[in-house]
Formats: C-alpha cells, sequence, structure tokens
C-alpha cells in the first residue's frame, strides 16, 4: 500500500493534480478512486502524477490536510482578537457547523470511519489540519478574552472542545445518519444556543 511517511515532491501542477484527486475522491471515495480517473480530471499525465505523489495515501492526505487548513484559514481570518467574545463564538460556531455540515466535510468524516483499520493516518491528518488548528485558535482567543476579564475559564482547552461540541446538538446525527441538510434556521438555531449556554457558564 505504501509508505505514508515518504516524501511529498511539490511542483508546477502540484495543485491542478490536487484539485483533480479532490473532485474524483469525493466523488468515488478513497478506494474506490482510480489513478487513472484522478490523471484526466487533474489533465496530467499519469507519470506526472505519480512524480509528484508515489503513492494514492498521499495524494489522499494531501487532499484531506488541504481541504481542512483552507477552511481552519477562512475561520481564522473573521476572528477579530478584539471583537465581543459572544460575537466570536456565533462566527466560529457558523463555521464549524458549516464545514461539518459540507459535502467535504460529510464524506470526510465517513470515509474516516470506514477506512480506520486499513488507513489509520486519515483520522489523524484530518483531525490536526482541521478541527486541531479550529481548536488553538479558539484556546488562543479565549485566554485573550480572559485576560481582558470578559470570562472566567480554568480549562481553555476543554472550554473551547466544549463549544464545539455544542454547535453539533442535533446537526451531526441528523447528517451521519443521512437525515437531510440542515437550513440556515436550523444552523443559526443550534449556534445561537451554543453561545447562550458557552456564556452563561463562563460569561463573567
Amino acid at each position: 500500500m505504501g509508505d505514508e511517511s515518504q516524501v511529498i515532491r511539490r511542483g508546477r501542477k502540484f495543485d491542478q493534480v490536487l484539485a483533480g484527486a479532490r473532485e474524483i475522491f469525493l466523488r468515488d471515495g478513497f478506494e474506490g478512486a482510480s489513478v487513472d480517473e484522478i490523471a484526466r480530471e487533474a489533465k496530467v499525465s499519469k507519470a506526472t502524477l505519480y512524480s509528484y505523489f508515489p503513492d494514492k495515501r498521499l495524494l489522499f492526505l494531501e487532499v484531506a490536510k488541504a481541504e481542512c487548513r483552507r477552511a481552519a484559514d477562512e475561520a481564522e481570518e473573521l476572528i477579530d482578537d478584539d471583537a465581543p467574545v459572544a460575537e466570536v463564538l456565533r462566527l466560529a460556531g457558523e463555521r464549524i457547523v458549516g464545514f461539518a455540515q459540507s459535502e467535504f466535510g460529510q464524506r470526510m468524516f465517513r470515509m474516516c470511519v470506514a477506512e480506520s483499520d486499513r488507513f489509520p493516518a486519515l483520522g489523524a491528518a484530518f483531525y490536526e489540519s482541521g478541527p486541531e488548528l479550529v481548536r488553538g485558535r479558539l484556546t488562543r482567543f479565549l485566554a485573550k478574552a480572559e485576560a481582558r476579564g470578559e470570562v472566567r475559564i480554568e480549562d481553555l482547552d476543554l472550554a473551547a472542545d466544549q463549544f464545539a461540541q455544542l454547535c453539533k446538538a442535533d446537526l451531526h446525527d441528523r447528517a451521519i445518519f443521512c437525515l437531510g441538510s440542515a437550513s440556515p434556521r436550523d444552523v443559526a438555531r443550534v449556534v445561537e444556543g451554543a453561545v447562550a449556554m458557552f456564556m452563561a457558564r463562563y460569561g463573567a
């Protein structure tokens, strides 16, 4: 199956290969995606694809990490360290829910579960490149808010984790059991509830 520790070579068509691979992996899953289809979608030769990614697992991991980093970066851009805590939490909650409810987020979650035995590095890469980045950024913001006296939190990491979990109420279960996509009203209801409960517990 290849060595997941192999070094990836970057070059002129690297992003092009990633974009093509993203489409095929989302459409066919990891096992179902063929290198031929990925190369065709990316408009590169198989030789070019293999020169960047000698193993399909490396390519899949890089697609997952790139997509998670993009979502985390977008969320971070919205966080103003000087904004009111409830306002920042609301924006963060909307981003957390948005990614979790997205086609990519849902497919990645299912693939992490389905491939956990054969592909244990996938779950770790998905977590480290997405949820952990958001968690770290939220923890740093809460530390600054506490220093200003806006919240009282003893365990910042736990508080950040609690907020992320509050944002999953009902929405996560409905998504993983394919009970229909959440409406904007559903998302707003859950996020507002998460913010209200968080502030009731930790607000100064």
